[in-house]
């Protein structure tokens, strides 16, 4: 099997560093850059956040790039705490410091996005974990953008009506639902999408999560801190919308679309629906609505992932922690 080439988008908090990790030890993938987005934080933080996951796993030559701070329409949402005030865990210190902003690009990631995609063009996988207001924005700077993708995997959005921020909206589409739009509109290449149901219904036991973060490593040591003060790690954390709606376990949900891009015999199935984002509504907003009798006349659709090999998605797990 040939190279892969990955540009990850990313918004970095607990589960995407898990899932950066998680593409680092993959031997077949060359990850181009990482670009930074809003959404876990702010940029800032995500921008060090990635930058200290690209440290303990020895592999900071790949470039990182600062991008959007904030959505295309309205004021940034206040920053929820689900993965810490920082996106891991409030436990890291040294933060704010000039060295981190030094390794930080001057680029802006939308232009690098651009570059990158041009420089190998029809060869990039790129994996967007965050808010879409990156990829909004280079289609909207490069109509062409898209079709030189050879494919995009997105964490986000939903295909049941169910929402972890509203009652019917997932976080990174709610956090920028004009973004969400855009790119569902006008990304004409193969698109496939991990939705927020289908990473809760294929949950991880604890006992799992115990056995991942306990190995004799620096990233498996580097997780276990960041998740241990952590209340969406706590086995008493309550009821919350994950586990009303499907029970008790450990989702690191931006690692099922990273694993989907990695090795795609990990997604045993999937159905193709166009597909649109609905921008209006109280309740509404940010919703992923599924059109499978194609009223809205669409000619594109989007592979919408339905089951997981289990197995094979554990032993993912279990080696990008096993490194270096």
């Amino acid at each position: 099997m040939g190279e892969k080439l990955m540009i990850i988008d990313t918004d970095c908090g607990i589960d995407d560093a898990q899932a950066i990790m998680l593409a680092l030890a993959a031997p077949s993938v060359r990850v181009l850059g990482v670009t930074c987005c809003f959404g876990n934080t702010d940029v800032e933080n995500v921008c060090q956040n990635v930058l200290r996951v690209l440290t303990v796993c020895q592999r900071t030559q790949i470039p990182v790039f600062r991008g959007s701070a904030g959505p295309l329409v309205g004021a940034v949402k206040p920053f929820q705490d689900h993965f810490g005030t920082d996106g891991l865990g409030d436990i890291l210190e040294h933060r704010d410091l000039d060295i981190w902003k030094d390794q930080v690009q001057e680029e802006h990631a939308v232009n690098a996005l651009i570059r990158l995609v041009n420089e190998h063009s029809g060869q990039v996988s790129l994996v967007a974990l965050g808010p879409l207001t990156n990829l909004a924005l280079a289609v909207r700077l490069d109509p062409t953008f898209p079709q030189k993708l050879k494919n995009l995997y997105i964490m986000g959005g939903n295909m049941e009506g169910k929402g972890n921020v509203t009652p019917s909206a997932e976080f990174n589409f709610i956090m920028d639902p004009e973004s969400a739009y855009i790119v569902l509109e006008e990304y004409q290449c193969p698109t496939s999408i991990a939705t927020w149901e289908f990473t809760c219904r294929n949950k991880l036991t604890w006992e799992f999560f115990d056995e991942l973060v306990g190995q004799d490593s620096a990233p498996a040591r580097f997780m276990k801190r960041v998740t241990s003060r952590c209340w969406a790690f706590s086995r008493d954390a309550g009821v919350g919308m994950k586990e009303a709606f499907f029970g008790p376990g450990f989702v690191p949900y931006d690692a099922y679309a990273m694993a989907a891009c990695v090795d795609g015999s990990v997604v045993t199935g999937q159905q193709e629906y166009a597909v649109r984002v609905e921008l209006l509504g109280e309740l509404g907003r940010g919703f992923m609505a599924l059109d499978p009798t194609n009223k809205l006349k669409k000619s594109h659709r989007v592979s919408v992932m339905t089951s997981c090999d289990l197995s094979r998605f554990k032993s993912m797990l279990m080696r990008s922690l096993q490194q270096p």
